[in-house]
């Protein structure tokens, strides 16, 4: 195997992979990048078995390019490229007792290898469901609902996020047991019938990690992986093998109290508040009366925060409740408009937050559970 690529072509796709390679792992291939070249389209993969990401490259007709597949060590070889100068070229040349020498300019490296054959890859049709998506869309529906998912839960199901696709929708919803988030998007495909499949956490933050804004990439929901397909890379990732739990049972629908207000200048509040709350429970109180919004913590060393906010509230009588402040920063943070609703029933119940303007291009919706103060 032999080719010569540029420095900044050879980092983009290794970057792209090198992420989902763990340091330690049980099978010492799984340390290593597959790079493989064939008809001058280099391919470079990398996997924990539960990750797969395939980052491509078209190289320049050149007659001293050798096809070949081989492995090498993924950090390493980060590390060597990163060092490199910009702009330099960097050779690539397999050796007969199967070493990998790496050569610009003056420097020069010589990697082990191990074969090509060791190295485990997933199925190439993974059959299911097949529609296209902008990336954009995509991203923004992850990156809407990653944070309310569970983290190293025993209902491992959690763990992960669920998407949805039913005719003329896409959706996904994360939850951990004390919040969750809903996000869809309109899409302009039809299914046969509602598809439902939870990507594992390690899946859904590589994905957003790679995901750019101004591709289409196709979409295929399998029945043990999903594959997200582009230009630059193909993204396979196992499924967790769970029932997610009825999502739409936990949406508050009674409710008849309703806060309206800046959604800027609310988590400015609240943030401050946060400051004196219990570092261990986060807990603040919120006293909705007329058209201001009190925002009160205090902690164990006797130390106490108070915010007042002018709100549009509309109900038939005051309310007082308890939260954990940094569910509700987590809201403020991911939506996008300039102000936020939310939706109480009582003091007891969980309320609902979403963005009165969000208008046709979709919706994302919250749910937080009160706590007891």
């Amino acid at each position: 195997m032999k080719f010569t690529i540029s420095r900044e072509q050879f980092l983009k796709p290794l970057q792209l992979v090198a992420s989902v390679v763990e340091r330690r792992q049980t099978l010492p291939v799984l340390s290593n990048v597959l790079i493989s070249l064939n008809n001058n389209k280099l391919s470079l993969t990398g996997t924990d078995l539960e990750v797969e990401i395939i980052g491509t490259v078209q190289l320049e007709e050149g007659s001293d390019n050798q096809a070949g597949e081989i492995t090498l060590p993924a950090r390493k070889l980060m590390d060597i490229c990163k060092s490199l100068p910009d702009r330099s070229e960097i050779r690539f040349s397999e050796d007969d007792s199967g070493r990998m020498t790496i050569a610009s300019g003056r420097s020069r490296f010589t990697l082990s290898t191990l074969p090509a054959a060791e190295f485990p890859s997933v199925d190439e049709n993974i059959g299911g469901v097949e529609f296209q998506i902008s990336g954009e869309d995509l991203k923004n529906l992850i990156d809407n609902t990653a944070f309310a998912m569970a983290h190293q839960d025993v209902r491992y199901y959690l763990n992960g996020m669920l998407w949805e696709a039913s005719s003329g929708i896409l959706r996904s919803v994360a939850t951990d047991g004390h919040r969750l988030a809903m996000s869809t998007k309109p899409m302009p495909f039809s299914v046969p019938e509602k598809i439902q499949v939870i990507i594992p956490r390690k899946g859904v933050m590589e994905l957003s990690r790679i995901l750019a804004s101004d591709t289409e990439v196709t979409v295929i929901l399998g029945s043990n992986h999903v594959r997200i397909k582009s230009g630059d890379f193909v993204f396979t990732s196992k499924l967790v093998d769970g029932a997610y739990p009825d999502y739409e049972r936990v949406l508050p629908k009674d409710g008849n109290k309703f806060l309206t207000g800046n959604r800027d200048t609310l988590r400015q509040a609240f943030s401050r508040a946060a400051i004196l709350s219990n570092e261990k429970y986060r807990g603040v109180r919120l006293l909705l009366e007329d058209a201001t919004l009190k925002i009160t913590a205090n902690n164990p060393e006797q130390e106490e925060a108070e915010e007042e906010v002018g709100v549009e509230y509309v109900g038939d009588s005051a309310l007082e409740i308890g939260f954990n402040v940094n569910y509700l920063i987590d809201v403020f943070n991911v939506l996008k408009g300039n102000n936020v609703r939310i939706n109480f029933v009582d003091s007891n119940s969980s309320a609902l937050m979403d963005d009165p303007d969000a208008g046709e291009n979709g919706e994302s919706v919250y749910v937080i559970m009160p706590m007891r103060l």
